[in-house]
């Protein structure tokens, strides 16, 4: 029906009618929606962490609970503010969107950055006594604009360390990297940048602390 639609020649169209026209321009119209399938991000893959980077030698192993936040980063959607014009707004990608919901994806870099450092690294369901554990909440997670062309990828956390059930520290931490264009891609990339730089910062934060028992 499309195909026959679409090649009828031009002094047949007054004899379908209005709808017929509309018809045509709907089905043009879908078919050409068909192609925009959107982009997915990742953060790409970890780069080898630098020689100082080693793990905390009171901590040899450690339990990372899957990160916890707003229930809008529970989804794929990448999310950007324009915090020039209205900062409380969130707003939506048309066509980009990541490869995981961003908690999941912060949660397995900071488990790849630990364990690159020489920790064995648990999850959940290996908790045991003795062994620390980690609890990662996540307050902000945006591609946020502060004028028409410049960006910068802002990452808001709160990591606590528990041991045996005892609060040992809690810290928060934030980076806000400067996107290298004004669209998803330059956020995915200032994003990625970010929870790297915060995995980091976990990483030698958890090395000043002691959780072995006196």
């Amino acid at each position: 029906m499309t195909a026959y639609l679409l090649r009828l020649p031009i002094r047949s169209l007054p004899a379908l009618g209005a709808c017929a026209l509309v018809s045509v321009t709907l089905l043009a119209g879908c078919a050409s929606t068909k192609t925009h399938d959107g982009t997915t991000y990742d953060f790409g893959p970890s780069a080898p962490l630098q020689q100082a980077a080693a793990a905390p030698a009171a901590m040899p192993a450690i339990v990372v609970m899957d990160a916890t936040g707003p229930s809008a980063l529970e989804n794929e959607r990448m999310y950007y503010r324009l915090n020039y014009a209205d900062a409380l707004q969130a707003r939506t990608y048309a066509n980009s969107r990541w490869a995981g919901n961003p908690l999941q994806m912060l949660t397995q870099r900071v488990k790849t950055r630990l364990a690159q450092s020489g920790m064995k690294v648990l999850s959940a369901t290996d908790a045991s006594t003795g062994v620390p554990l980690l609890r990662v909440e996540v307050d902000d997670f945006v591609h946020a604009f502060t004028g028409a062309n410049q960006s910068e990828g802002q990452l808001t956390l709160r990591a606590s360390l528990f041991n045996d059930h005892r609060l040992v520290d809690q810290r928060s931490f934030t980076r806000a990297t400067p996107a290298p264009s004004a669209d998803a891609p330059g956020g995915a990339r200032a994003l990625a940048a970010s929870t790297d730089a915060v995995a980091a910062d976990i990483l030698a934060w958890l090395s000043t602390l002691d959780t072995r028992k006196r």
